[in-house]
């Protein structure tokens, strides 16, 4: 039965219009959205119908199809979501510090795998020169993502005076450039730590990636939760040749990789290694 049309709506959005949506960018993308994403997806795909100014979903779903590139991309980065922060789970940053602090292999490559507005890299950046006592640190960072929007904004790195709320007076002044006149309010990051961070568009779901293995750290927070089991595991499955032995996988707060046991075990606060590594106990 077809979806009753909603008065409060511009355009008419009916349940097959949904799932189509859903199989969409499951396929191209693995991202599993529940029924419970309904109306964001109208919300953000509308502006995608004005933009285009086509009329139905209907006809916007078959402009899809007929593979023009320049709309797949702006349709799956309509439907990521990027919410992130500089030093969100600030207990990882302090494992990270400590681990680069003891590594003996140099040098050090890390992965941010979600890099959004590049918050999370560029955090771990800071975290590398804090290590190591400069920006010559011997830690080059990769990071990756699929909505090349944000990727633009990481590329910028210029950021609201507000989101570096949770650095210190000194860790401002020595990672980032305020702005004035015009730019008032808004901090740029500064050369020094831009150049130790490498930004490119990824699909996780792609056959295969650019990346090199021996990573000595992959993060990979808050991403999880947007695939169903099968395609974590998928995912997981590709990284662990990836990562060094003794190397370390960062998840977010509300991910646990109970159903990949067999790649990762849990070494504590929500830090995995390798399945077969030689445990050294929950990072202090």
């Amino acid at each position: 039965m077809a979806a009753p049309i909603r008065a409060d709506r511009e355009f008419h959005f009916s349940s097959r219009d949904f799932e189509e949506v859903r199989k969409l960018i499951y396929d191209h993308a693995g991202i599993a959205l529940t029924e419970a994403k309904e109306d964001m997806v109208y919300s953000r795909l509308a502006r995608r119908l004005r933009a285009t100014g086509l009329k139905t979903f209907h006809d916007y779903l078959g402009y899809l199809k007929e593979g023009h590139e320049d709309e797949w991309e702006a349709f799956v980065n309509s439907l990521t979501t990027n919410l992130t922060d500089f030093f969100r789970e600030n207990h990882h940053f302090i494992i990270l510090k400590d681990f680069l602090k003891n590594r003996h292999d140099r040098p050090i490559t890390l992965w941010s795998s979600a890099s959004s507005t590049g918050e999370e890299p560029y955090s771990m950046a800071m975290t590398a020169v804090e290590a190591f006592g400069g920006f010559n640190a011997p830690v080059r960072i990769i990071a990756s993502d699929l909505d090349t929007n944000v990727l633009k904004k990481c590329q910028e790195g210029v950021y609201p005076i507000e989101r570096l709320g949770k650095l210190s007076a000194e860790q401002q002044r020595r990672f980032f450039l305020k702005g004035t006149g015009d730019r008032a309010g808004y901090a740029r990051v500064k050369p020094e730590l831009r150049a130790m961070v490498e930004f490119f568009q990824l699909n996780l779901l792609a056959p295969t990636w650019p990346i090199k293995a021996d990573l000595d750290a992959i993060f990979c927070r808050n991403v999880m939760i947007y695939f169903d089991k099968p395609t974590q595991h998928k995912i997981l499955s590709k990284m662990k040749p990836l990562l060094k032995p003794d190397g370390l996988l960062f998840m977010g707060h509300s991910e646990a990789l109970y159903h990949a046991a067999d790649l990762f075990k849990l070494r504590g606060q929500t830090i995995y290694e390798h399945v077969g590594a030689a445990g050294k106990g929950k990072p202090a």
